[in-house]
């Protein structure tokens, strides 16, 4: 036998004796409620919780989670985690396992939200005008959850775990930041997890290939002549050319997509004017494109600017379009990979059962996410947390959004079992294999 032979052989046979995770499938299959049953421990979850609770109070925006990525490289320092910090402005890259390949990343967003908070309880947001209300407060405690069961079972691992506390999802592109960044350069998969209140707890929900569209953000000055109100002959108008404007950008989709290709045009903000008597000199209105592929994507953004230009011009008036793609970056279409969801659906059914997994149809929503997939396989999924003895909870991006915080041991544990068991079945089926680059 030769040398190289010798070494996988005794490899396999220590990965069939590990103590909590075995490569064979009644083994693999237990480690997701294993991981469950940790997470769930009194001692593990008041923990989650009050670090969910301190995120919650001091929100932070895109960019600015300085006071968020210092608590959680604290709890890593605490844990034996090591990480790299900043990356992409204030985010955290931790490692754990091996350090050396294959390599597996999980992926929490840190940033809140511009809005006020109108859920009165004791750990209400403690900053104006910002909040937690899409939910990245449960997402960064989840996968520092993660990172303990990992780091106690690290002994176990059979590769390297990188854990992503990424800054400004909301429309901040700080996943393409972190993809520009090259902390991800030999990573072979990733996954995402964000919480939904359209799931019942203990139920989680994807699905294969498109599940969020691609996304982009316009701002528009249409400018005319202002003047009196009871003298609109002596004015250009620009309220009555951006209305036009906006009518007209909704047959974008009526008119001219196909009924079988979602798309999406909102305009969601009008300025203009500050007298009920006086026509402005200019307004500027706002919006979001969605659309589920590039070539839909790139005809919406390209029929936008005609449509808001030529349209302005009917009515006299002179309009300019920004796309703001510096400030609020296009986000690609997320697109699960094929592989990773049949992976995703045999982990998480073998801790909830799959009678909760919940096949998902594709949502206008987007995520940055996606910014991932374009360069490594990924994988984003929901986990449910809506309690059936309560009311219906308020939905994302509302300010009377919530978090049942028993979720947290689920999110944490399907992180934990999802690397742990895609590293454990990369290994074993890559074993008379070479890496190109072994280490990060």
């Amino acid at each position: 036998m030769s040398f190289s032979k010798w070494v996988s052989f005794v490899l396999i046979l220590y990965l069939l004796n590990s103590c909590l995770i075995s490569c064979s499938s009644s083994g693999l299959s237990q480690i997701p409620s294993k991981f469950l049953t940790f997470a769930k421990r009194n001692d593990f979850f008041d923990w989650m919780v009050g670090i969910r609770r301190r995120i919650h109070e001091n929100p932070e925006l895109g960019y600015e989670e300085v006071e968020t990525s210092k608590l959680v490289r604290a709890e890593l320092e605490k844990m034996g985690v090591a990480f790299k910090y900043p990356v992409a402005v204030t985010g955290v890259i931790g490692y754990v396992g091996t350090g050396q390949a294959p390599f597996v990343a999980l992926r929490a967003d840190m940033d809140a939200l511009a809005m006020q908070e109108m859920v009165e309880w004791e750990h209400k947001s403690k900053v104006p005008g910002k909040m937690h209300a899409c939910g990245h407060d449960a997402h960064t405690t989840m996968l520092l959850g993660a990172a303990k069961l990992l780091k106690e079972h690290e002994e176990e691992l059979q590769g390297t775990v990188i854990l992503v506390f990424q800054p400004a999802e909301e429309g901040g592109g700080g996943a393409k930041q972190i993809v520009e960044a090259g902390v991800l350069e030999n990573v072979s998969a990733i996954f995402g997890l964000h919480v939904t209140n359209q799931l019942a707890l203990g139920q989680v929900s994807s699905r294969e290939g498109p599940l969020l569209a691609g996304s982009g953000f316009f701002k528009a000055k249409i400018s005319g002549k202002g003047g009196h109100a009871a003298l609109p002959q002596h004015s250009i108008d620009p309220i009555l050319a951006a209305s036009n404007v906006i009518v007209s950008l909704q047959h974008l989709v009526s008119r001219e997509a196909d009924p079988l290709d979602s798309q999406v045009v909102t305009v969601a903000k009008f300025e203009g004017g500050g007298a009920f008597n006086v026509i402005p000199d200019s307004v500027t209105i706002g919006g979001t494109f969605r659309a589920f592929s590039t070539k839909s994507f790139l005809q919406l953004k390209k029929r936008i600017e005609q449509v808001i230009t030529r349209q302005a011009s009917v009515h006299m008036c002179n309009a300019t379009v920004d796309f703001i793609e510096d400030e609020k970056p296009f986000f690609p279409p997320t697109v699960n990979d094929k592989d990773l969801h049949k992976f995703f659906k045999n982990v998480s059914g073998d801790m909830l059962g799959i009678e909760n997994y919940v096949e998902m149809q594709p949502l206008m929503g987007s995520e940055d996410f996606s910014f991932y997939q374009e360069t490594i396989p990924g994988h984003f999924s929901f986990v449910g947390m809506q309690n059936k003895a309560h009311a219906p909870m308020a939905s994302p991006h509302s300010p009377f959004f919530e978090v049942n915080e028993q979720l947290l041991p689920y999110g944490a544990s399907l992180h934990a079992s999802m690397a742990t068991r895609y590293l454990l079945e990369l290994k074993a089926s890559t074993l008379n294999k070479s890496y190109k680059k072994d280490e990060l």
